[in-house]
């Protein structure tokens, strides 16, 4: 099948286009796909979806384009695909309504082949309507929002995503040189193939295996009879031998290419024919195997893999839910480097170009479907479509997706109000689990299933904690026994926020599964060890790892006197509903804000992870002897930050999170005390000093016992530095400094600094930048506090994509050239066009020299 994109040059107005005819060229705004309208418009108080869709409202509109159809292709099939459209599509050829599709985030291809013409231009219309207010629990963003083909293929032809690859078993592993390879490995494959011909034919498949390098390490063929108007798939088992594995450490693919070519007409025998059709596709494959049991945990080739998970919503921050390529492979590297080696497609199909950034890279992937299903969660939800629209969704989301080594299992849906069994819950979770499983034999089922705080009819209701995921009652058996027919058909059972329940479920299940599908991002650090020491629970995904536009200010913290009456007195009292007024935007509950900055969340799940670093940060003087009430989903606020003018002498503390035994805190040189880590048994790893304000140096210093160090120390006249003798102890104790950080105070702002991740950009309209914008003082230091007013102009062959803040409470538009630094940085996403050359992105301040920086279009 050859495919063409289509991302270049559509023309997007506003509004309902009901005729082809009435779109005039030229009328609308030209824009390149994947595109967002929901971000370029202004967040408004009275938005129907309020926080949920971070104060932003939906929209009718629509796009269309003009294409070339091939006289050449007439004997042919052609048909337009779409990676999503959001959403509740119509898409209308020369006038003509071809397809509607509502789920927005599933894939979905329209076959065109009878009503194009051929060789002349023929119009696409798509129509996409998010008004059917509340349609989400989140940011969905409004448009083609991922990338658009072109295909044509013969009449006998490959199916749309019609090749499926999977690895049975392995040979001994080993890892030279960091190759990981086995001995053999037994592949099974089928390749789809479509008959649309008038005729029964006989048709010869050829199915490539090749390394990157183009090298082809296996070749088998094949014949099979198709009747016309039917499918039938050509079916292969067969080894390769000495093959490299795919993990998240080695991400090694293969290229697969299957070759179709009608041999000829089959009657009573086969009539040759001479140059028959020829139709090829193409997909990506991973040779690596999967196992999962209660008793030695998930295995990825036999190794045994605990999975350090983060929830992902599928919003591009400053760009909205546009999905390039580029910007999911930066996403994927910056979750890769604080130690995540997982992610959770939360609660739906992703874009396939995330999907590639995890092959490429190297990050499992729990492959979500559904956030809902016959049951509303908002009333203008998918619920309104699931029974007619879940089969061909599910479908065109797993063969698309099947053939990625980085999936490694899927998730049938999310907090499902059917849990319980209302609405046929029971009856229709076995029927998707099936379909699943028809579709793909090769990976494990779940789903993530939370506390009956719904999803119980009204008798069993009375009796619950209707708080959002609240946790389920230790000493009751309900949950267990209303979601048991629920979770039948699972291979894994997914649990959020439900960790209090894995030691008794382990004891009624001992074969079951469990999965820490939710998780309170908080609570990593008591959580990771009995994660790490238990098999039966193969791995945890924080809420979330990376920020989000919606649900917003989930992840707050505020700061009250305990005497007044009128304070929040626990964290349901801060959720959305009640805390999140105008203009709150983002959830604020992640470990990397919008623009891609890691948090201090995100420093602390590292150390969890038992990196040796040492992170020092400070709280504001005026929160000093107040309490924290921090949601569920929230995390102690605590700022890298040491400018506190006017505030000396003021009571002030200082957080440091640490692995090591014990850290100390120096105040300009002078140690203000020697603290342990592991005082707070809900809060491990950090230590809290208290102090009074000075500007100046603060240094907290991690140490670690050092057996070796001890006894040696004993011979040494001469210790060095980093090994401290605590005197204090009953006896020696050598301490050795693993690590240090530090804060210090800036001087005033004096300069713009423009910190770009890249400059050289491919000219495919698809490439990023990230220009990371500082205010900096004369020193090169990044003023922690500073906020600045500063504007954003471009020039050339790229385009300015977003500018912004990871401010979670803003007015501004993402899409302007103005906005204010928050801590005392900004971030600018340009994004390339498709002509070569050169581009000049210019900032400017009224208070500072502008800076310029160009980049090069290649």
């Amino acid at each position: 099948m050859e495919r063409v994109l289509l991302d270049q040059g559509w023309e997007y107005r506003k509004g309902f286009l009901d005729m082809a005819v009435t779109a005039e060229d030229g009328k609308g705004t030209l824009v390149d796909l994947p595109h967002d309208a929901m971000i370029e418009g202004d967040v408004s108080e009275d938005a129907p979806g309020r926080f949920d869709m971070g104060y932003y409202k939906g929209s009718l509109i629509n796009y269309t384009k003009k294409i070339m159809i091939s006289d050449k292709w007439k004997d042919g099939c052609v048909g337009l695909y779409f990676d999503g459209a959001m959403s509740n599509a119509t898409v209308d050829i020369n006038g003509y309504k071809v397809a509607a599709h509502h789920y927005g985030y599933a894939p979905f291809y329209v076959d065109l082949t009878d009503r194009v013409t051929f060789g002349e231009y023929n119009r696409i219309t798509v129509n996409l309507n998010t008004t059917m207010n509340e349609n989400s629990r989140w940011y969905t963003g409004t448009g083609l929002f991922r990338s658009v083909e072109l295909c044509h293929s013969p009449r006998i032809h490959v199916a749309h995503d019609g090749i499926f690859m999977y690895t049975k078993e392995i040979g001994d592993v080993t890892c030279t040189d960091d190759v990981l390879t086995a001995d053999y490995a037994l592949i099974d494959a089928k390749v789809m193939v479509e008959n649309t011909s008038y005729t029964n034919s006989i048709v010869d498949v050829i199915l490539e295996i090749a390394e990157e390098s183009g090298e082809v390490v296996k070749s088998v063929k094949s014949s099979i009879y198709v009747a016309k108007g039917t499918s039938e798939p050509a079916s292969f088992s067969f080894a390769i031998d000495d093959p490299k594995l795919w993990d998240a450490e080695h991400p090694n693919l293969y290229t697969v290419t299957a070759k179709v070519q009608d041999a000829g007409e089959y009657r009573t025998h086969l009539i040759p024919k001479e140059d028959g059709a020829v139709d090829k596709a193409v997909t990506l494959f991973g040779i690596r195997t999967i196992s999962v049991d209660s008793r030695r945990g998930l295995r990825i080739n036999g190794k045994s893999i605990k999975l350090k998970g983060g929830c992902l919503h599928h919003d591009n921050g400053l760009i909205g839910t546009a999905s390039l390529f580029e910007t999911e492979v930066r996403k994927i590297q910056k979750l890769k480097e604080v130690g995540f080696n997982a992610i959770r497609t939360s609660h739906n199909p992703p874009s396939k170009v995330l999907i590639e950034a995890c092959d490429r890279l190297g990050m499992y992937v729990l492959d979500e479907a559904f956030d809902s299903w016959n049951m509303a969660k908002r009333s203008g939800d998918y619920s309104q479509y699931f029974d007619a629209d879940w089969e061909k969704n599910l479908t065109s989301f797993v063969t698309r997706d099947r053939n990625s080594p980085a999936v490694i299992m899927w998730s049938t849906g999310n907090e499902i109000p059917e849990r319980g069994g209302l609405s046929d819950g029971y009856k229709v979770a076995s029927m998707l689990a099936s379909k699943v499983k028809s579709l793909d034999p090769s990976r494990p089922v779940c789903n993530a299933v939370c506390s009956m705080w719904s999803g119980l009819d009204d008798e069993l209701a009375s009796s619950q904690n209707h708080q959002q995921n609240a946790s389920a009652r230790g000493e009751s058996l309900l949950w267990e026994n209303v979601t048991l027919p629920f979770t039948n058909d699972l291979d894994i059972v997914g649990y959020n926020y439900l960790e209090g329940l894995y030691e008794k479920d382990h004891e009624l299940f001992p074969d079951r599964v469990i999965l820490g599908s939710e998780n309170f991002p908080k609570e990593i650090g008591f959580r990771w060890p009995f994660i790490e020491e238990h098999p039966y629970v193969i791995g945890d995904f924080t809420w979330t790892a990376w920020d989000y536009i919606g649900e917003a200010g989930i992840g707050k913290a505020v700061y009250v006197d305990e005497n007044d009456p009128k304070a929040p007195k626990n964290p349901w009292e801060v959720m959305p509903y009640t805390s999140s007024p105008y203009p709150w935007r983002c959830a604020n509950d992640a470990d990397f804000d919008i623009t891609g900055r890691l948090l201090p969340q995100g420093q602390y799940r590292s150390i969890a992870w038992h990196s040796d670093k040492t992170y020092v940060y400070s709280k504001h003087p005026d929160t000093f002897g107040k309490k924290e009430i921090c949601s569920m989903w929230g995390f102690p606020y605590v700022d890298k930050n040491w400018n506190y003018k006017g505030y000396e002498g003021k009571d002030i503390e200082i957080v440091v999170f640490s692995s090591a035994d014990e850290v100390e805190v120096l105040v300009n040189g002078k140690s203000i005390g020697v603290k342990r880590t592991d005082l707070n048994d809900r809060f491990p790893n950090c230590a809290v000093f208290e102090t009074v304000y000075e500007e100046g140096v603060v240094e907290a210093i991690s140490y670690k016992l050092d057996a070796e160090a001890v006894s040696g120390s004993c011979n040494n006249d001469n210790n060095d530095s980093d090994i401290n003798t605590d005197k204090n102890a009953d006896k020696d104790v050598a301490m050795v400094v693993i690590s240090r950080d530090t804060l210090e105070t800036t001087k005033s702002p004096a300069a713009i600094r423009l910190v770009p991740e890249k400059t050289s950009l491919k000219a495919d309209g698809h490439d990023v930048s990230y220009i990371g914008i500082e205010i900096v003082d004369e020193d090169g230091a990044v003023v922690p506090d500073a906020e600045v007013s500063i504007t954003a102009s471009i020039s050339g062959k790229a385009k300015l994509s977003g500018l912004g803040t990871g401010n979670p409470k803003t007015e501004e538009n993402y899409t302007d050239n103005i906005t204010t630094t928050y801590k005392g940085m900004a971030m600018a996403v340009v994004r390339s066009g498709y002509e070569k050359g050169e581009a000049t992105l210019t900032i400017e301040s009224q208070d500072f020299l502008k800076k310029e920086i160009k980049i090069t279009l290649e």
